[in-house]
């Protein structure tokens, strides 16, 4: 299914077809596609809706070629449009990497449609300049990547590989939506108010500091350490992933 923002195709499925409980809106990583959650919906779909989607410039949305059209701002408004075209005005949030961290800034700017948060792998942010300007390095490091080798510069990681995707939308993506700019997302951790499973792979170095502050901050929050899995946990530990965010969605209703 595709919704149309401002001419911008955004690509999105539904799973399942229980309507009593909390849906669950899942958004992929950096050079993913919702196509990474494929062998999760089965199982977190039995019981709810399960709602995929990709963020603009990866899969099958749009890779517009204006800058402009790629901002976090935008990439929130499209979660927004998403969860209105399946008639939801209330969901559980999940994301892997970068979409946890648009799972936080869209409960920052929407509070009131977060019924749950599902942070995969992901960190809130950065307080210090120094650590946001290393953060930003990198993402741009990846931009100039993919204008230079097309998409011969997808990682090697088990999320990346599924498509389709555009590399020209992929370097726009890493400069407009990857980047961050402030600790705003970061500084909103102590007043979420809605039940918070933090996940985080047991061999994910780079993450599980942020995890452990995410899971310190955010009051209630439920942390799981999944053995043996790295950054993609939905995918290094499929059953052990499902089983967590089953637990957990399944007290939130």
């Amino acid at each position: 299914m595709i919704v149309e923002r401002d001419g911008v195709a955004i690509h999105w499925e539904v799973h399942g077809a229980a309507r009593e409980r909390v849906p669950l809106l899942l958004t992929h990583g950096y050079g993913a596609s919702s196509a990474m959650w494929a062998p999760n919906v089965a199982a977190l779909a039995a019981s709810r809706r399960v709602i995929t989607w990709d963020i603009r410039g990866h899969g099958r949305s749009a890779s517009p070629r204006d800058p402009a059209r790629y901002t976090q701002e935008l990439s929130i408004g499209d979660m927004a449009a998403v969860l209105d075209a399946c008639g939801v005005a209330r969901a559980a949030l999940g994301g892997l990497s970068l979409g946890g961290y648009l799972a936080l800034a869209f409960h920052a700017s929407h509070a009131e449609r977060v019924a749950a948060l599902v942070l995969c792998d992901t960190g809130p942010g950065f307080r210090q300049d120094a650590a946001r300007t290393r953060w930003n390095a990198f993402a741009i490091a990846r931009a100039e990547a993919f204008e230079r080798e097309g998409l011969a510069a997808l990682g090697p990681g088990p999320e990346i590989g599924p498509g389709p995707h555009d590399a020209v939308g992929l370097a726009l993506a890493a400069r407009g939506i990857l980047v961050q700019h402030d600790a705003r997302v970061l500084e909103t951790l102590p007043r979420v108010q809605v039940p918070t499973l933090v996940v985080v792979g047991e061999h994910d170095r780079p993450f599980l500091v942020a995890a452990d502050y995410m899971a310190a901050r955010i009051p209630g929050a439920t942390k799981v350490v999944v053995p043996g899995a790295g950054h993609a946990v939905n995918l290094d530990r499929p059953v052990e992933f499902d089983t967590a965010v089953m637990r957990f969605l399944d007290s939130v209703g």
